[in-house]
């Protein structure tokens, strides 16, 4: 496995120590400190969290479509290909709740590997108002 050298240590927290440190619940608790973190980090606009994204070296997020009461987004890395193993838990969250908050109304969301990249999909009840 070929690691680039200046993202060894993130990999190593984030893939190994995590994963070892909350066991079977480690996805679910990704999915909900995403979640923590959008509302602690809010932005505005996707443009903004495409920049979050790249700040926080999560990768290169983009919009690939929207509809009524759905959001998809692609994330692309130079660490994803086939032998990618890391859990977009976290990323997914962070989405949902952004979306949450700028749409005031529930928002879930899940994500799939793609061959080089990741597609979260944001899912929106708007008749569920977080007002």
């Amino acid at each position: 496995m070929e690691v680039r050298t200046d993202q060894f240590g993130y990999d190593l927290i984030r893939n190994d120590v995590l994963q070892d440190l909350l066991g079977k619940d480690h996805d679910a608790i990704l999915y909900w400190i995403g979640r923590s973190l959008a509302r602690k980090y809010p932005v505005s606009t996707v443009e903004d969290a495409i920049l979050f994204f790249e700040k926080a070296d999560w990768g290169n997020l983009s919009k690939l479509k929207e509809k009524k009461q759905l959001q998809v987004f692609e994330l692309k890395g130079s660490w994803m290909n086939n032998d990618d193993k890391r859990c977009y838990q976290l990323e997914t969250g962070f989405l949902a709740q952004q979306v949450e908050m700028w749409l005031e109304c529930i928002s879930g969301a899940t994500y799939s590997k793609t061959k080089d990249g990741v597609i979260i999909t944001v899912e929106t009840d708007k008749r569920d108002s977080i007002q």
